[in-house]
């Protein structure tokens, strides 16, 4: 997906204070967006037109959310320089003012880099090769330099603003996020009642790009709580694709596409994220889930080659995710599993202190939620300490939300994963095939 840029400009034909009818759909199809593609950006216009010229809640998003953005003053639209000064309070780079060359900016904007670019007396454009070149050159340098455009980080020293909305746990962003209260009671009520209700919430709350993050965000985990992967395939799809490039939904689109069949998809995706931000917990776990089931299917079809390539993998995956943050147990305890699985014994014995070690810390620091009680389930079972085990995911299953079941059925697969590549070995273990059993047979909804 190409980084995209977003233009702040009026529509259609302005006049200025110079008497001149300005088209600003010329200048921008002739000079600002054949600019952008020529940079390999995407662009994407604010669409005020359609809304009187409000700003609305998907706009903020976009101007927060796209890599780049192109400013046209030359009308002096207050919404203009509202949404300019906005950008600049966020953003410290990747931001370019451009303006007609007789413009009568205000003093402050006269401070800053801005491009001209040139009108004929009648308001149309004219040298448009030339100018086009200038802002392919702008942008050009704006990508290759991120030089500090914005006045806010060039004068306060230290000035940061996090606008990510990749999560420790991506389950308790619906509880953070800030929106409509009658959407997040209808979808909080959804849940409740069932898979249908939620599936109806999507055909409510169409077009989903034109909704807010918190609102598509919630739909969009909602799904996944039901276990409705193409629904959430096709939800992202519909997104605004400012909001589709965030970590967190690639994150998840990831998963989606694992869990629908498409894993080799889902590797691309996933592997671009760790690309662009980094090794991570959430990332490299989702990735290594990808790998794992890979492995599981391979195995399953007799390719014993390629089983043990995906297995390798699926260990470096979890493994770089735990490195990247010990605090975070989820790829620590799926490393763990696997290197049970792979009978790697001197490994397993170096990991699996620490992981016991990081998840009890986590479980100190705050309240502890289903996968904190999950891991230490699933650590004591590694352990062979099955008592504690069964008390400990007695206590998760409690904390597993309605129509959740998806949660429960990834822990039972890891215990299943423990027992099979014990038995190959050929130590077998009544104990664990109980437990198992145990919770295959409880009251929880499975997905």
């Amino acid at each position: 997906m190409k980084p995209l840029c977003f233009v702040l400009m009026p529509f259609g034909i302005k006049v200025d204070k110079k008497g001149r009818s300005i088209d600003f759909n010329q200048v921008y199809e002739l000079l600002i967006k054949p600019a952008i593609e020529v940079c390999n950006l995407e662009p994407i216009r604010a669409d005020e037109e359609l809304l009187g010229g409000t700003i609305h809640t998907p706009m903020f998003e976009r101007l927060i959310l796209c890599d780049y953005a192109i400013a046209d003053l030359t009308s002096l639209n207050a919404n203009v320089f509202y949404e300019l000064g906005l950008r600049h309070a966020i953003k410290a780079h990747t931001t370019i003012p451009i303006f007609a060359f007789d413009t009568d900016l205000p003093f402050d904007l006269k401070m800053q880099r801005t491009l001209p670019y040139n009108l004929i007396d009648n308001g149309e454009l004219s040298e448009t090769e030339d100018d086009r070149n200038k802002l392919v050159e702008h942008l050009k340098y704006c990508i290759a330099n991120k030089h500090t455009d914005s006045p806010v980080f060039q004068l306060i020293d230290g000035w940061q603003v996090s606008h990510n909305l990749s999560r420790e746990k991506t389950d308790v962003f619906r509880e953070q996020a800030v929106y409509d209260n009658d959407l997040k009671e209808k979808l909080s009520n959804a849940r409740i009642t069932g898979n249908d209700a939620v599936l109806n919430m999507v055909e409510e709350l169409k077009p989903i790009n034109e909704k807010s993050v918190g609102v598509v965000i919630d739909l969009f985990l909602s799904l996944r709580g039901i276990s409705a992967w193409d629904s959430m395939i096709e939800c992202y799809e519909d997104m605004d694709k400012p909001l589709q490039k965030t970590k967190l939904v690639q994150e998840q689109l990831g998963l989606a596409l694992n869990r629908s069949g498409a894993s080799e998809k889902a590797q691309i995706v996933l592997e671009k994220v760790l690309e662009e931000y980094g090794a991570d917990p959430e990332t490299n776990g989702i990735l290594g889930r990808v790998f794992k089931d890979l492995h599981k299917k391979a195995k399953n079809e007799g390719n014993r080659l390629k089983s043990n390539a995906y297995l390798t993998k699926a260990i470096k995956s979890y493994k770089e995710g735990f490195d990247a943050d010990w605090r975070d147990a989820y790829p620590g305890v799926n490393l763990v599993t696997l290197l049970e699985q792979k009978g790697d014994e001197e490994e397993l014995k170096h990991y699996l202190p620490i992981v016991q070690f990081a998840n009890k810390r986590k479980m100190e620091s705050s309240k502890p939620d289903y996968w904190d009680l999950a891991t230490e389930s699933e650590l004591y079972v590694l352990g062979n300490q099955y008592d504690e085990a069964f008390e400990v995911i007695s206590e998760a299953i409690a904390l597993i939300p309605p129509n959740e079941g998806w949660m429960l059925e990834t822990t039972l697969n890891n215990f299943r994963i423990i027992l099979d590549s014990r038995k190959e070995r050929g130590k077998e273990d009544q104990q664990l095939e109980s437990l198992i059993l145990e919770i295959e047979n409880s009251d929880n909804p499975k997905p």
